[in-house]
């Protein structure tokens, strides 16, 4: 920080003093003059002229006594010339700046900086891994999407699958069903004097091999006639003709059969 002063260069003052130390000789150089003139009067000169006194004898010479000495001019006493004193401008004191306090270091600010950056570093630090773990969710939700439909895909494909080997085993089913029955009916021998179209219902057992383990009616046609020679003529057919795959044939373990005399 900078301070104003009354001179701005050192050869201003030397100069100023100078010049006011010049003023108070001469100023006092006047007043010791002035004084010393006053005191210097010179004397007044007086003439005596010496006589003797007259003598008796004579008369007395009447002398008429000396003119008096003029006066000696006064000196002219000249106004004293006082020395301009010009007012010593006195400099407009300058009011000192405060100066600004240095920071001194502060420990607790240093140690607050220090704990909000490492807090900082520590938040920066968690979004990070919160960022990666969100992908990783959303890279795992997405494959498990695509797994899931692929599985899909594949189930439906399986689905379609076992539909069409549903319905091509339920085809060769009936294919297999109808061929029993038409075996069967070869071996019906319809009682005389049959009125209607009745039909019967039997449950049969059949072993792999093909033949009858066992025949049930399961519900009568309202012609014992017929429902017995019907009966007989499931015996008659065996062995009953089933299809070569094993997991087809297995379905053909119990069958249930209806027959109409009128087919």
């Amino acid at each position: 920080m900078y301070y104003a002063h009354a001179y701005t260069t050192p050869k201003e003052k030397v100069i100023s003093g100078a010049f006011a130390s010049t003023l108070h000789l001469l100023f006092i150089a006047l007043l010791v003059f002035g004084v010393n003139w006053q005191k210097k009067v010179e004397p007044q000169v007086n003439i005596v002229d010496l006589w003797s006194p007259p003598s008796q004898s004579e008369p007395k010479a009447v002398v008429a006594p000396p003119p008096p000495a003029p006066e000696p001019p006064k000196p002219e006493v000249k106004p004293e010339v006082k020395p301009e004193v010009k007012p010593k401008v006195e400099p407009t004191p300058v009011k000192p700046v405060a100066k600004p306090e240095v920071a001194k270091p502060d420990i607790a600010f240093k140690d607050k900086d220090k704990k909000e950056k490492e807090k900082r570093v520590e938040e920066d630090k968690q979004k990070a891994a919160k960022k990666r773990e969100e992908e990783a969710q959303a890279a795992q939700k997405s494959q498990q999407a695509e797994a899931q439909r692929v599985a899909n895909e594949q189930a439906e494909a399986q689905k379609a699958m076992a539909a069409q080997a549903a319905a091509a085993q339920s085809k060769l089913r009936n294919e297999y069903v109808e061929r029993i029955r038409t075996k069967i009916r070869r071996f019906i021998v319809q009682p005389p004097n049959l009125q209607g179209n009745p039909e019967s219902e039997f449950d049969v057992v059949v072993l792999p091999d093909g033949n009858v383990l066992g025949v049930k009616l399961r519900r009568p046609s309202g012609n014992p006639a017929y429902d017995n020679a019907v009966e007989r003529a499931i015996s008659r057919a065996q062995p009953l003709p089933l299809p070569p795959d094993p997991s087809i044939a297995k379905d053909f373990r119990e069958l249930n059969l209806k027959f109409k005399a009128q087919e």
